[in-house]
């Protein structure tokens, strides 16, 4: 199916929060970073449920149990359930359980989320290739897990037997800095094994099932703060996003993104929810070139880099300026990514 390709960030006139049902959170890089919550996080979210918003916390780590991740979010100010928590152990869960008979074995390579998950839906999870699995499901298993159990899951692989992943993501944000996340040790048991796993986890259309099937929402709000998970999975889900500047997503990313990674709305953070978002106007009558106007400022693009200013008066809000760089680098791009030099417009708007 074609889709539109988005020209700058889009506008709405209500609060996001009274303009769609449910938040989709991502967790790190929007909620919290090293598991403290964000500037704005903890008073937004509570203002946005308070507007009537439904919130769910929807992560790729498949480390943790929703019991835990609730508590933790609990803890740093956010009341949450279980309920409200949809990691990628379930959405691997329920793909597997679709495909074997209740009851099956599965080798478990990975946390006590993904076992936790396995056994929500009737199945039976153990620990070696010669407890005759039917299938391998692996995911997120934290930093002290065993290489032996790679060994065990392309044991298991070699046999025949069927390969789940929770997720592919390559790296994973801890309170020392970056790590490797599951997609590493994906690629060590693909290296060994020559094979390829079905895969769950955002950006894929599992993931977003799940969060679907948990919430009921009908008209569900993608927030978060990475291109190819959060943003790219809203797009193969067919609903609006929300990217927020507080995780691995810079201005410059931004700039660059391919149509399947363009948010509907920018945001410096969570604070985003709670308010409309500007409208971005194409200007450039009277022969002058093309150029996309968000509040004070007006951007476009020159032969080689982006270009931007700002109107007299208040002090412009750099978020605009972004917002007008966006619409000014993706029209240029097209279907591609733009490849203009964005670095001085990124520095005059202060991102």
């Amino acid at each position: 199916m074609s889709q539109t390709v988005q020209h700058g960030p889009a506008a709405s006139d209500r609060p996001l929060s009274e303009a769609y049902d449910t938040a989709l959170l991502d967790l790190d890089g929007v909620v919290y970073a090293g598991g403290n919550a964000i500037a704005h996080a903890v008073d937004s979210l509570d203002a946005a449920r308070s507007a009537g918003m439904r919130l769910a916390y929807v992560t790729n780590n498949a480390l943790r149990t929703p019991d835990a991740v609730a508590a933790h979010l609990t803890e740093l100010g956010i009341p949450t359930t279980a309920g409200e928590v949809i990691t990628s152990a379930q959405a691997v869960a329920r793909l597997i359980a679709e495909d074997v008979p209740a009851g099956a074995r599965i080798l478990v390579i990975g946390g006590e989320g993904l076992r936790a998950a396995l056994r929500e839906r009737g199945l039976t999870p153990v620990e070696s290739a010669d407890d005759d699995p039917v299938a391998v499901a692996q995911g997120y298993g934290g930093p002290e897990l065993p290489w032996g159990r790679f060994a065990e899951a392309a044991y298991a692989i070699a046999r025949g037997v069927p390969w789940y992943a929770s997720n592919t993501d390559l790296t994973i944000p801890s309170g020392r800095g970056i790590a490797p996340g599951n997609g590493a040790a994906v690629e060590v048991v693909r290296i060994a094994t020559g094979a390829e796993p079905r895969v769950a986890g955002k950006p894929l259309p599992p993931m977003h099932r799940e969060s679907i099937l948990r919430t009921g929402a009908r008209r569900p709000l993608v927030v978060g703060d990475r291109l190819d998970t959060d943003i790219e999975g809203a797009v193969n889900g067919g609903v609006d996003s929300l990217l927020v500047l507080t995780g691995v997503t810079d201005g410059a990313r931004l700039l660059a993104a391919p149509p399947q990674h363009r948010p509907t709305y920018v945001d410096a953070d969570l604070r985003g929810l709670l308010t409309g978002q500007p409208e971005v106007e194409a200007t450039g009558a009277g022969g002058g070139p093309k150029g996309f106007r968000c509040g004070a400022w007006t951007a476009w693009a020159g032969p080689d880099r982006l270009e931007v200013r700002a109107g007299t008066g208040d002090a412009p809000d750099g978020i605009d300026g972004l917002r007008a760089l966006c619409a000014a680098a993706w029209e240029a791009a097209g279907e591609g990514a733009c490849t203009l030099d964005g670095s001085a417009a990124l520095a005059r708007v202060g991102l």
